[in-house]
């Protein structure tokens, strides 16, 4: 059973074929047009997503949700939720069908206190990776939340959700700048429930946040990542021989 969500609502679902079982609505993942639903197809469990029945009947809405499929379907990266298929599903209608994030959202881990070292370091690295992904397709999307990050349940691998909404020539640079100050704000409320102090990273989200950044795009964001990774390298490599070189000296006198 997937646990991305803290509330799961079972419903019936009358399907004779035996395809489609275990039908659980998502409030936590709720959109302004959209339900998402964990379902079991074929006994494997997979998500939905799929108009809420106040717009499934008007064309326009359906325009919008195959549009969003067109645009998702052709994204494959391993820290994004990928696009299988779009079917009809009783109960649910038309539905885009992805594969399951079986693991917890990041809202939910903030929430229960149960961030690690781990899921911070897939912030400062899977999740970049994702954004530059998206906006090297010129994906244009909603704000970046905690709801929308899922950690695997295992091995904590980061899964960003519902990232594909339209695709654009080129991105504009406020486009760009959306996704720098929504990764700030992510990451500053991460470090609001830290115990540990981790002032290089605060540093860099709250820079991510200042509207006069230096961050334009997320190229620049892991540049400035790979720049603090490297001199903290360089100064534990420093550290390190200088405290060989004293070990040295000492056993040459022992």
């Amino acid at each position: 059973m997937s646990y991305i969500s803290k509330e799961e609502k079972k419903i019936p679902i009358n399907d004779p074929s035996g395809k489609w079982s275990d039908l659980h609505l998502l409030p936590e993942w709720e959109e302004k047009y959209y339900n998402v639903y964990t379902v079991r197809k074929h006994g494997k469990w997979v998500m939905l997503k799929a108009l809420k029945p106040e717009y499934s009947d008007k064309p326009e809405y359906q325009a919008i949700l195959e549009k969003e499929f067109d645009i998702r379907y052709n994204l494959c990266h391993p820290n994004i939720v990928m696009v299988n298929d779009m079917e009809i599903v009783p109960g649910v209608g038309k539905a885009i069908i992805t594969d399951d994030a079986y693991g917890y959202s990041l809202r939910r881990l903030i929430d229960e206190k149960r961030l690690t070292p781990k899921i911070v370091h897939r912030l400062q690295t899977q999740l970049l990776d994702a954004m530059e992904y998206i906006q090297e397709n010129h994906i244009q999307h909603v704000p970046i939340t905690p709801d929308s990050i899922i950690f695997t349940e295992y091995n904590e691998n980061l899964k960003l959700a519902n990232v594909g909404y339209d695709q654009a020539d080129t991105l504009s640079e406020q486009d760009t700048r959306v996704d720098i100050e929504s990764y700030g704000k992510v990451i500053n409320e991460v470090l609001d429930n830290l115990p540990a102090s981790l002032p290089h990273l605060r540093k860099i989200a709250k820079k991510c946040e200042d509207p006069d950044s230096s961050y334009r795009t997320v190229a620049d964001l892991q540049l400035a990542m790979e720049r603090r990774s490297s001199s903290q390298l360089y100064v534990f490599l420093c550290v390190f021989i200088a405290v060989m070189a004293a070990l040295l000296m000492w056993l040459s006198f022992v």
